[in-house]
């Protein structure tokens, strides 16, 4: 058999792997778990980091504030730093909506060893921690709610005795990137991170998704959140691994009614939002990069060429091997799109959002060895080794 016939087999068997030996991670069936009510509401402080929100926060803060939460709640905003009126646009909409109490407060800068983000966190359940809650919502400033989801994500923790309960977000597509880009984002997640081998207590898996994370605050305070991972680049999957290590039950699945606001209109916007950390989750290693780079080729890449190769050389078999396996690859992606209520042919273009992808990681190593670090809502932080970035 000549290279090109061998590539064709072995990104087929890998298609066939991943259907069937990847947990299932193609599946977007996985929502909230069975949950029953319990008869006494425990409280729960929302930790809200934010930094240059104000363009979302009319869209998302009134979703919290309107929370039909029987416990006792209130909502802890992180000013980190805005320079557009974040803070004063925050207590205006707490004014004007009612409905949890609103604390806003400021951390100042972050001192070396800390990322933005995780200092403002830790701020925030500082100041939480002061009411005594049994559980942290820890969400993001885009995010908006339906008014049950901290009943429903409450009720789900307790029913399941799970130390963290996390929901990824629906991102917004409707943007023509956005709908190339973001849908794929969502399943290769799933695909590095099964959902379903993560709520398995002694799997190595561990991932959240940082816009939705219920957290136990002993939990927390057991696996030393955030402090123990102050310097993480993607600062969600950390936290997970942190929670499940220490001893920790958690679970991660799809959102139904919990909605990030935030638009991502030029591809431009996306490539800096997977590209910020895309290296990071490679550890900044150049033969993790390599492996990266040669596996997205082999397993996304191959199965056209191999196809149309084989149709115009009239090597039936290397065709008939690209084309199932682009054939798997369209099927696998298809409940992704079904969830983001994309049209179906959308799943035929995944080799081309793959290489996008490709291109993203690749860019993510050049701006590291560049030293230029990672750039978030203006703030720029150096090199991982120096100083530590951040998602």
């Amino acid at each position: 058999m000549s290279a090109v016939a061998w590539t064709a087999v072995g990104s087929l068997a890998a298609w066939l792997w991943l259907l069937l030996g990847q947990g299932f991670f193609w599946r977007t069936d996985l929502r909230l778990p069975p949950r029953r009510e319990p008869d006494d509401w425990p409280s729960v402080c929302v930790v809200v980091p934010a930094r240059d929100e104000a363009a979302v926060l009319p869209e998302s803060l009134p979703s919290l504030l309107a929370q039909d939460y029987p416990g006792r709640a209130e909502i802890f905003l992180v000013d980190d730093g805005s320079s557009d009126g974040t803070g004063e646009l925050a207590r205006a909409l707490a004014r004007t909506h009612g409905g949890l109490p609103l604390t806003v407060d400021s951390p100042g800068e972050p001192p070396a060893g800390w990322t933005g983000k995780l200092w403002a966190l830790r701020h925030g359940i500082g100041l939480a921690r002061a009411r005594g809650p049994e559980y942290l919502l820890l969400t993001d400033a885009d995010i908006a709610h339906a008014p049950d989801s901290l009943r429903t994500l409450v009720a789900a923790a307790r029913t399941g005795s799970f130390d963290l309960v996390s929901q990824m977000a629906r991102l917004r597509v409707e943007s023509v990137w956005e709908r190339l880009v973001v849908p794929a984002f969502v399943y290769f997640f799933a695909q590095l991170y099964p959902f379903r081998w993560i709520a398995v207590k002694d799997s190595r898996t561990a991932a959240a998704a940082g816009g939705c994370v219920l957290l136990r605050a002993d939990a927390a305070v057991r696996a030393r959140i955030p402090d123990a991972i102050r310097h993480a680049v993607i600062d969600d999957v950390a936290l997970a691994r942190a929670v499940k290590r220490s001893g920790g039950h958690i679970w991660l699945g799809l959102a139904e009614r919990v909605d990030s606001v935030r638009p991502y209109p030029r591809l431009h916007d996306l490539w800096r939002m997977v590209s910020r950390s895309a290296y990071a989750q490679l550890r900044h290693n150049p033969l993790l990069l390599l492996g990266t780079v040669l596996g997205l080729a082999v397993v996304y890449l191959v199965p056209p060429v191999a196809l149309f190769t084989g149709l115009f050389s009239g090597h039936t078999g290397i065709a008939a091997a690209g084309g199932l396996a682009w054939l798997l690859m369209t099927a696998t992606y298809l409940p992704m799109l079904r969830y983001y209520r994309q049209p179906v042919w959308l799943a035929a273009s995944l080799p081309v959002t793959a290489f996008l992808y490709l291109l993203m990681t690749v860019d993510s190593a050049v701006q590291h060895y560049r030293g230029r670090g990672a750039a978030w809502k203006g703030r720029t932080y150096a090199r991982p080794d120096t100083a530590l970035d951040e998602r």
